[in-house]
């Protein structure tokens, strides 16, 4: 799977590695992924996404059901790829 938050969209960046000689080699930038468990309470069920730390503040702030409306809408995940866990 590839590390792409499901809420915000944010994937990796690359970028260069710029040494004190000023010598630049690519790098990536990965994104600060975790997996989180939550109730979705509209479908009465557990879902588990891969969210990144300012997904997390996205869910917080305008809760999951329009976190999850909005991400879908904007084309960062689909219902069909949201894990339902029991």
């Amino acid at each position: 799977m590839s590390k792409i938050c499901q809420i915000t969209g944010k994937k990796a960046q690359n970028g260069n590695n710029v040494s004190h000689s000023k010598r630049r080699t690519k790098r990536t930038f990965e994104v600060n992924l975790f997996a989180k468990k939550f109730y979705y309470v509209e479908q009465d069920c557990w879902i588990s996404l891969r969210i990144s730390a300012a997904g997390l503040r996205n869910i917080n702030k305008l809760g999951l059901d329009a976190a999850l409306k909005n991400a879908v809408a904007k084309g960062y995940c689909d219902w069909k790829n949201i894990k339902v866990i029991g």
